[in-house]
C-alpha cells in the first residue's frame, strides 16, 4: 500500500484506522463498552492480522450516539436496539427520498 493509498482511505468513512483503546479514548469511555455495544452486535469491529479490534469513523458515530443514550441512563441493550432503529428509519427515508426524485423526475415535462 502506497502513502497515497492510506491517505485516500483515511477519508474512508468504514476503513478501520481506529484501536480499541484509541476509540474509547475518543469517544471518552471504556473499552469495556465497546466490547459491550460489540456483543450487544451494535457494531462489529474488523480485525486487524493481530487479531485486534479496529473501529471506522461509522462506527464511532453509532458508539457516540449508544454511549449518550446509556449516559441519559437507557441499559446498554435497550440503547443499541434503538441506535439499530434509528439507523434502519433513516435508511428507509433516505431510499424513499431518492424513489421520490425518481418518480417526479418521470412525471415532470422535460423542457426542450
Amino acid at each position: 500500500m502506497t502513502a497515497g493509498d492510506l491517505f485516500g482511505r483515511l477519508d474512508d468513512d468504514d476503513y478501520p484506522a481506529y484501536t480499541m483503546g484509541r476509540a474509547a479514548e475518543m469517544l471518552g469511555t471504556t473499552q469495556s463498552f465497546l466490547r459491550a455495544i460489540g456483543e450487544a452486535r451494535l457494531i462489529t469491529p474488523l480485525r486487524s492480522a493481530g487479531g485486534h479490534r479496529r473501529y471506522s469513523r461509522y462506527q464511532l458515530r453509532i458508539a457516540a450516539r449508544a454511549r449518550e443514550l446509556v449516559d441519559q441512563g437507557t441499559p446498554i441493550e435497550a440503547a443499541c436496539r434503538i441506535v439499530i432503529l434509528e439507523d434502519q428509519l433513516e435508511e428507509a427515508q433516505r431510499i424513499n427520498a431518492e424513489h421520490r426524485r425518481a418518480a417526479e423526475a418521470v412525471d415532470s415535462p422535460s423542457v426542450g
